[in-house]
């Protein structure tokens, strides 16, 4: 016994000598320059940023004056249930405040657990070995959806108050439950970066059955960030290429956004050449059945930690792959309000869509229905076979629509099985003696406002702010329906 207890002695002693060896080993290890990161982001730089804020607060009078009244008089945000079918890729927010409209450029984290995605935004950051690092490690280490921001201070915010706080932009998150705010946590870091850009980071994907007991719904959770986000980065390793259940699920939330995509193969200089080769290749060959577009995504090969590369390893094409994703970066941040009105402007287009969409369904309703006709079957008809009715094809004729933004027909069966049609007023009858005609409005705004707006950026123009105050950001819209 006393041999047994000497063994498991020295045992002991020689685990932690070894550790102690590793953590001095780890210390010694060489930093990797960060200069090129700092002049790419325009860390470096003295000034200020520039000031949207006239641009901001024309773009909210033009959204809450044009847009909203229409989208909310045919419950837009009804279809939004079924947007995958409807409409994939970016939209607003079930009632989109302020806050979402003012919002920063958001990049989002995904990938399978321990690749590096933590890590990497602590290198992007420099928050290594300092009190605002995020926790990393070889297992699942990050179980919340984490939210990195700007403040004037170190601050964590718990889920619960981001979702109460309507300016954050994060109240649309309370529908997922209180489970899910519970792993929901903010982070406010007072660095220059993140007064241009707001960083998520996400739980690891475990492809095994644990990813069902999360206790709230993962995926839809996924797809509400997906659906804000203005890029997202899905990192790998060489040691997790194999694609799941959970990790098919999250490309086909993703559809329609593949130009928001950036695959990232990382801890790249953890490989030989010839080993690397087959990695990529790899990661293709698994990729390829989830993507099915024309231009693949870009893949960006290296090493993201502030680490210096291990030796005999590519360090200049590791370089250029990290310059390369730091531009792409600060392409998006640079575009931020360029990208924020034009998807105003697409946003718009799918509500008039909608509108013009609805307004025929109503029309086409009141045409059938006689003295003796039962509403609930001659309703039933229109929408089990809208084509029957020219539906869509009359919308295509008489109106300025393409035929490719045109909503999926199933996701309509849905949005009328929720909302009686008797519940919407046709578009003529959406007028007011002083407010103008809702249509006319969202129209003006889809091809006068917002282009005027865009182009006021692109020619270093700050628009009038009194004059919006005064004028509602444009003429009066004509009234067809007023008196002359």
């Amino acid at each position: 016994m006393k041999r047994l207890n000497l063994l498991c002695c020295c045992v002991a002693s020689l685990l932690l000598l070894s550790t102690a060896e590793e953590a001095e080993d780890a210390s010694k290890l060489t930093k990797r320059d960060r200069s090129h990161l700092e002049s790419t982001l325009k860390l470096n730089e003295d000034k200020p940023a520039d000031d949207f804020s006239g641009v901001l607060q024309r773009l909210r009078k033009i959204y809450h004056s044009s847009i909203k009244p229409l989208e909310q008089s045919y419950r837009y945000n009804e279809l939004r249930q079924h947007e995958i079918t409807a409409y994939p890729g970016r939209t607003l927010g079930s009632s989109a405040t302020d806050g979402e409209i003012t919002s920063k450029p958001m990049v989002l984290f995904l990938g399978p657990w321990s690749v590096g995605k933590s890590s990497m935004i602590n290198y992007l950051l420099g928050l290594d070995n300092t009190p605002y690092q995020l926790y990393t490690g070889a297992e699942p280490t990050t179980s919340e959806f984490t939210v990195i921001m700007h403040g004037p201070k170190l601050k964590t915010i718990e889920g619960i108050v981001m979702a109460a706080d309507s300016a954050r932009s994060f109240s649309p998150l309370e529908k997922f439950g209180q489970n899910f705010l519970e792993k929901l946590i903010g982070i406010e870091v007072p660095h220059k970066l993140l007064e241009r850009v707001t960083f998520v980071d996400t739980p690891g994907i475990i492809e095994n059955r644990k990813q069902q007991e999360r206790g709230y719904p993962f995926n839809d959770v996924c797809q509400w960030f997906i659906d804000r986000a203005d890029l997202i980065f899905i990192v790998f390793d060489p040691t997790k290429l194999d694609v799941g259940l959970e990790l098919e699920m999250l490309f086909r939330q993703l559809k329609g956004r593949e130009s928001q995509i950036r695959i990232i193969l990382n801890k790249a200089d953890s490989l030989a050449t010839q080993e690397l080769m087959r990695v990529y290749g790899a990661l293709f060959w698994s990729l390829a059945p989830l993507i099915n577009v024309t231009e693949p995504p870009r893949v960006y090969v290296s090493s993201f930690w502030p680490q210096d590369y291990h030796p005999d390893t590519h360090r200049d094409l590791f370089l250029k792959e990290e310059i390369s994703l730091l531009e792409d970066l600060n392409q998006v941040i640079e575009n931020r309000m360029e990208n924020k009105i034009a998807f105003i402007r697409q946003h718009a287009i799918r509500v008039r869509i909608h509108a013009l969409l609805v307004d025929r369904y109503l029309q086409t309703y009141k045409d059938k229905m006689t003295f003796f006709s039962d509403g609930e079957l001659v309703f039933r008809d229109i929408v089990e076979d809208p084509d029957r009715f020219f539906i869509f094809k009359s919308i295509l004729a008489k109106t300025n629509v393409s035929k490719f933004d045109l909503p999926n027909r199933e996701a309509y069966k849905d949005f009328f099985g929720i909302n009686p049609i008797t519940s919407f007023k046709l578009l003529s009858q959406q007028c007011s003696y002083m407010g103008g005609c809702f249509l006319e409005k969202i129209e003006k705004a889809i091809t006068r406002e917002l282009p005027d707006l865009l182009g006021s950026i692109g020619l270093g123009k700050k628009p009038n702010v009194l004059s919006c105050d005064i004028t509602g950001c444009g003429e009066t819209p004509k009234n067809r329906y007023r008196k002359p």
